[in-house]
């Protein structure tokens, strides 16, 4: 069962030496949601108050989400896995680096094969599997990265700042955002000498991800603005030019929701979405899955979500009503819609329907929804109801929140 996210804020605050009233000062948050969190009277809150107290205690915001873990955090030291990943982002820096398994076979097609299999992998949160392959894709593009002709080396450039940037990603999933910045930094150095225009700003936005879970808002808002405008300064005439535009302006968004700018993120996300319309105008990508997530679907998605963690779910079941999901659109973005449609229809009081669709979570990603935070923040609001709808039951003994 995953850790009440009111023991987390109560550790975090003794550790940093701060009463009640000291956090509320810091964090502009009043003592009664202090105390109601820490007294598991409240079970969950609004995203930019979850800043709010991160930046009060001087957090990393994900330190009091509880976001899914890729691996399972115990207190000892690194699995192998993750200490192979961390060998192929970081090389030794004195001593042979990382060779490649089967250097003789190997070949562009190859390593970006085996980059898309591992973006694959990735939005399925197949986390455990991703660190068992993610190394030697590394390893395989750093090698690409430094051989051959003028071209071949930029082209090699161009998967290992992919490859890199995938590292990032994962990394931010495995709570390590030292290590994800430090792989992002190294895939936008990469990206600097590749054939690929796109690369860098595809990077910032993973960027200005990382940004967002260190509660730098200002930070990642910046970044995703100043990237996306250089996009938009070279003409968008191709599909994979709109994709990245797009993602970026969706990160610009979210940051500045975050930041307590519902308005301003809102018009973003509606400018975005009508820039979706675009998409059925251009010839598709040649490999969708190297291209930042973007469609009518995952606009709506983020849209969805910004409208429930702002306290709105009434608009937030209201744009969920009738979405038809893309064909291209990532089960990570499908499961993270079902538990905020779920936390929209317990905030407005429709238990009935918030299981429903619980049921639906579980039965696609039963072993993502048993480690996150909000799914049992929503099943112990529901269980502490007096009325159980059915299904409420096995939900609460799966979740640990029932005997």
């Amino acid at each position: 069962m995953a850790e009440h996210i009111g023991l987390r804020l109560r550790q975090l605050r003794k550790s940093a030496g701060l009463t009640q009233e000291q956090l509320a000062e810091r964090a502009d948050v009043s003592v009664d949601v202090i105390a109601r969190l820490e007294q598991r009277r409240k079970h969950s809150a609004r995203l930019p108050t979850l800043h709010a107290l991160a930046h009060g205690i001087g957090v990393e915001v994900t330190a009091l989400m509880g976001d899914p873990p890729g691996i399972q955090a115990n207190g000892s030291a690194d699995p192998p896995q993750l200490v192979a990943v961390r060998r192929a982002i970081m090389p030794p820096l004195i001593g042979m680096p990382p060779e490649p398994a089967d250097a003789g076979n190997l070949s562009l097609a190859s390593v970006r094969e085996e980059l898309g299999e591992g973006w694959t992998l990735y939005h399925s949160a197949a986390f455990e599997d991703l660190m068992t392959v993610l190394p030697g894709t590394i390893t395989n593009a750093r090698l690409l990265a430094s051989v051959g002709t003028a071209d071949q080396r930029a082209a090699g450039q161009a998967a290992l700042g992919k490859a890199l940037q995938l590292g990032g990603h994962l990394a931010i999933r495995l709570g390590k955002s030292d290590l994800a910045l430090t792989s992002l930094e190294r895939a936008y150095t990469a990206a600097g000498e590749s054939s690929d225009p796109l690369l860098a700003p595809m990077i910032s936005n993973s960027v200005a991800w990382a940004y967002q879970r260190q509660n730098r808002l200002d930070d990642a808002t910046g970044l995703a603005v100043y990237a996306a405008d250089g996009v938009e300064r070279d003409r968008i005439e191709s599909t994979e030019q709109l994709r990245v535009w797009g993602g970026l302006i969706m990160s610009a968004a979210t940051s500045a929701a975050r930041s307590g700018d519902y308005t301003q993120a809102d018009t973003m996300m509606t400018t975005a979405e009508k820039a979706t319309e675009n998409l059925a105008k251009l010839p598709p990508p040649e490999d969708g899955r190297m291209v930042s997530v973007f469609n009518r679907s995952s606009v709506r998605i983020e849209r969805v979500r910004l409208a429930v963690q702002h306290g709105r779910p009434e608009e937030a079941i209201g744009l969920a009503k009738g979405m038809r999901l893309s064909q291209d659109t990532p089960p990570s973005w499908r499961t993270w819609l079902l538990l905020d449609v779920a936390r929209a229809y317990t905030d407005v009081g429709n238990a009935e329907s918030a299981v429903k669709t619980l049921e639906s979570l579980r039965r696609m990603a039963p072993g993502w929804m048993r480690h996150h935070t909000l799914a049992v923040a929503i099943v112990t609001d529901l269980w502490n109801r007096p009325n159980h709808p059915p299904g409420l039951r096995s939900l609460a003994r799966f979740l640990g929140v029932a005997e």
